[in-house]
């Protein structure tokens, strides 16, 4: 499945969830697919954008590991269905307002979290999706100035 309805599914599933685990389990496939993102652009990406996009990779996986893996079948892992990357700068807008509203859903989740624990795991979270979100900002701006330096036809 290309990214972009990977992404507007994940955005449709963290915007239908109304619980805690919910919530999380969103927040962790967010940045599971984030991770495969990254990955694929340190791959087969533009070469300006490989360095920012392994750190994105290390980011993301972060936001994996300080929250609770939820337990998910394969299939409906959504970072293994990732088959086509498609426009790297589309991909990477989108991935940003993923980002963004997964940042939402855990500051809200954590301001009227019932223990410290749940409290804290958003807090790291949050800081992951902060400087996830700072990775694919900069991959933006190195495409902008790639393109912008290119002659015009």
């Amino acid at each position: 499945m290309d990214v972009v309805r990977l992404i507007v599914a994940s955005r449709r599933a963290l915007a239908g969830s109304d619980a805690a685990p919910q919530i999380m389990t969103e927040a962790w496939q967010a940045y599971a697919l984030a991770q495969a993102i990254g990955s694929r652009l340190a791959v087969s990406g533009p070469p300006e954008l490989r360095g920012e996009a392994l750190g994105l990779t290390e980011l993301a996986g972060r936001g994996c590991g300080v929250l609770d893996t939820p337990s998910l079948d394969v299939a409906d892992l959504r970072a293994a269905q990732l088959t086509e990357l498609g426009d790297a700068r589309e991909a990477l807008l989108d991935l940003g307002d993923l980002l963004a509203e997964v940042g939402m859903a855990l500051v809200a989740l954590a301001s009227a979290a019932d223990g410290e624990g749940t409290y804290w795991q958003c807090m790291e979270a949050i800081d992951a999706a902060d400087e996830s979100r700072d990775r694919v900002r900069e991959m933006l701006r190195r495409l902008a100035a790639r393109d912008g330096a290119l002659p015009q036809p």
